[in-house]
C-alpha cells in the first residue's frame, strides 16, 4: 500500500521517557503518531522518534522486548529517526562516560558524552541558533544532557552552545535522515525541530515513491 506522504506514520519509542509530549507535537505537525514497543509496530512506521529519558534503561528494555536488533536494522536501512537527549545517546556510534558495554542503536557517526552538562541539578535553559531552522534561536531545555564530543565528516553540525563554560559544544546534528539534539524541544512549545523532522520523513517517502515508480516503468 502506498504511504501517505502528507500524513506519515511516525512512531515514538515508548519504552521509557517523555513519550506523550512527542506524540502530541508530531500530531500537531500532521503526522500519524503512534507508540512503538514491538518489532511489528516498528515495521509499520515511516519515521521514529527516540525520546529523552534514561538511555541505559531504554537500551535494556529495547533488548528485552526484542527491539534492539530491529531498531539497528531499520536505521541502517534508511528509516528516518530523531533522537532528543537520551535519544541522541542511542543514535550515537560511540559513547563516552557510559557504563561498560552500554549498547546503542547507532547510525550517527558521532562520539557522544553522557551527562556532559552535569547532573539533574545542573539542568538549564538557553537560546540555541539552529542551522536549517528559520525564525531565530530556539529556547532549549537541557536536562542531564549529553553533547557531541566529535562528529564525523558526513555529519552536519546544526547547533552549538553560545557562551558560558560549555561555549562551542555541539548540541544538534544531522546525518542524512538522522537528526539528534541534546535538548528537549517537546517541552518548550517550539515545534520547529519536529517540523524539520516530519519534513525529512515526508521527503524520504517522496523519494522512495519516485524510485518505486521508476522501477515499475523500467519493468513495464
Amino acid at each position: 500500500m502506498p504511504r501517505d506522504q502528507l500524513r506519515p506514520v511516525i512512531g515514538v519509542l515508548a519504552l521509557q521517557g517523555d513519550v506523550r509530549e512527542h506524540l502530541e507535537v508530531l500530531r500537531d505537525q500532521g503526522a500519524q503518531a503512534v507508540r512503538v514497543r514491538r518489532p511489528e509496530e516498528l515495521a509499520a512506521v515511516d519515521g521514529l522518534v527516540l525520546p529523552g529519558g534514561e538511555s541505559t534503561t531504554m537500551a535494556k528494555l529495547a533488548d528485552r522486548f526484542g527491539l534492539l536488533e530491529p531498531l539497528r536494522a531499520a536505521v541502517r536501512g534508511g528509516l528516518p529517526a530523531y533522537g532528543s537527549c537520551a535519544g541522541m545517546i542511542l543514535l550515537a556510534d560511540r559513547l563516552l562516560d557510559a557504563p561498560p558495554g552500554q549498547p546503542t542503536i547507532g547510525g550517527l557517526d558521532v562520539t557522544v558524552r553522557r551527562n556532559a552538562f552535569g547532573r539533574q541539578v545542573d539542568s538549564f535553559e538557553s537560546e540555541i541558533a539552529l542551522d536549517g531552522v528559520a525564525g531565530g534561536p530556539l529556547h532549549a531545555v537541557f536536562i542531564r544532557a549529553p553533547w557531541v564530543e566529535e562528529a564525523g565528516a558526513d555529519v552536519e553540525v546544526l547547533g552549538r552552545v553560545v557562551g558560558g563554560p560549555a561555549d562551542g559544544r555541539i548540541v544538534a546534528v544531522r546525518q542524512g535522515s538522522l537528526v539528534a539534539t541534546s535538548f528537549h524541544p517537546e517541552l518548550t512549545g517550539d515545534r520547529r525541530v519536529h517540523a524539520l523532522f516530519v519534513d525529512i520523513v515526508r521527503r524520504t517517502l517522496a523519494q522512495r515513491a519516485g524510485a518505486s515508480a521508476g522501477n515499475e516503468e523500467d519493468n513495464a
